[in-house]
Order: structure tokens, then C-alpha cells, then sequence
């Protein structure tokens, strides 16, 4: 015997729970609260967590960006995370020493791909991070999307594919992401054969972008 259906009211489907808003904002005012260091940073560390890139250096394409941030790392280039091992398979360990150095080799990945732009420097970059233990790794993926929510960072956004990894030959058809029509270097991004999308479109995109650029508070 089938169980009756009940008429579909939607407020029965909405989930609110002021304590987990609360929450957010808790671990995003930690986040903005914690040390700033190079890129990479110092010491190698391991973890999970989230972190972000603040612009400092004199390209003009950045100005804005190093002008706020000069005076405080309020202005994120680019906020990403790095998950514990088997995080997509609900496998992850609970031993913080078997989770490795996630979130440090992330963060070193990225100035690598800075580093191999024609036009960049990861001198010119600052970064934060926070690290989340034991049941806190579920709120990587959250706290990730709050930040980028309210940074609305360029390099998420208006000039996507900074993060891309080298796709492999199987993925050489695709075109060449924005990221890379304005900070050329990465090999295996000069290798997509698709067309990419013309360089004065994507500075285009950026110009509206940095138009709307201001301090967060």
C-alpha cells in the first residue's frame, strides 16, 4: 500500500535555522580576522580549509585592488578551498594527521600558475586562510560561497579559469579560458585549441567588474 500524498505545500520544504546564519557569519569574521602572509605561505602546514588572494603589485590592470589593499586585505582577487581526502566520497578520515597538506599545497599550486603568467608575480599577492578540523571540514564548501558572495572576486567571476588544472591531452579541444587570454604563460593553456574569446571582450568584463569594486567593511 502506497503512503497517501499530501498536498505539496512549499514553506514545508524550506529549511531556516537562525543559529546556522549566525554561524557563517562567526567563521567569516574569523576568516577576515586572521593573519595575512606571502604567497605561498611561509611554513608548510597541513589542513583543509579556505583562503583567499589579495592583489598588491603594480599591475594597472589591478590598481584598484592594490590601492585598497595597500591601506587593508579587504578586497579578495580570488577565494578557493582545498577539501579533506575523500571528501567527494563521504570518505574522510578523522585523524587531522592523515588529511596531508591540502590547503598549503592549494595555495602553492596557485603561485606556480602566477609565477608562469608573462605578467604576474605571486610577490605581488597576499593570502589568508583558515584551516577546519574534525566536523568543521563540513563547512569548507559553505564558508567558500559566503566569502565569494561577498567578495565577489574577479578571478571567481569576470575572469574565470585561474584555478584550472592542466586537463590532460584528452582536454586540448576546449578553448583557452579568460584567465589565461590576459595572464598567457600556463604551457598546457596555450595548448587548447578552441577559440578563445577576444581579449578586448574579457577587458571589457573586468573593466565592469573593478566599476563596482569597493571596501568591505
Amino acid at each position: 500500500m502506497r503512503i497517501k500524498q499530501t498536498p505539496f505545500d512549499r514553506s514545508k520544504h524550506v529549511y531556516r535555522n537562525d543559529a546556522f546564519v549566525e554561524l557563517v557569519k562567526d567563521a567569516v569574521r574569523f576568516f577576515n580576522g586572521t593573519p595575512v602572509h606571502t604567497l605561498p605561505p611561509p611554513e608548510k602546514f597541513s589542513g583543509t580549509g579556505v583562503y583567499s588572494l589579495y592583489y598588491i603589485g603594480k599591475n594597472p590592470l589591478y590598481a584598484k585592488y592594490a590601492e585598497i589593499n595597500r591601506l587593508s586585505y579587504s578586497v579578495a582577487i580570488y577565494v578557493g578551498k582545498a577539501v579533506p581526502k575523500g571528501w567527494r566520497q563521504s570518505r574522510v578520515s578523522d585523524d587531522p594527521a592523515k588529511q596531508g597538506g591540502q590547503l598549503f599545497n592549494r595555495i602553492s599550486q596557485h603561485a606556480k600558475s602566477i609565477n608562469l603568467a608573462s605578467n604576474l608575480s605571486s610577490d605581488d599577492f597576499m593570502c589568508r586562510f583558515v584551516i577546519f578540523e574534525d566536523a568543521g571540514s563540513d563547512m569548507i564548501g559553505t564558508i567558500e560561497a559566503a566569502l565569494i558572495k561577498l567578495n565577489k572576486p574577479l578571478w571567481n567571476s569576470a575572469l574565470a579559469g585561474f584555478g584550472n588544472h592542466n586537463q590532460g591531452k584528452g582536454r586540448n579541444e576546449q578553448a583557452r579560458a579568460d584567465w589565461d587570454t590576459i595572464h598567457p604563460g600556463r604551457p598546457w593553456a596555450d595548448k587548447c585549441k578552441g577559440m578563445p574569446r577576444k581579449r578586448s571582450t574579457v577587458l571589457e568584463d573586468i573593466k565592469k567588474h573593478l566599476s563596482n569594486l569597493s571596501v568591505k567593511q
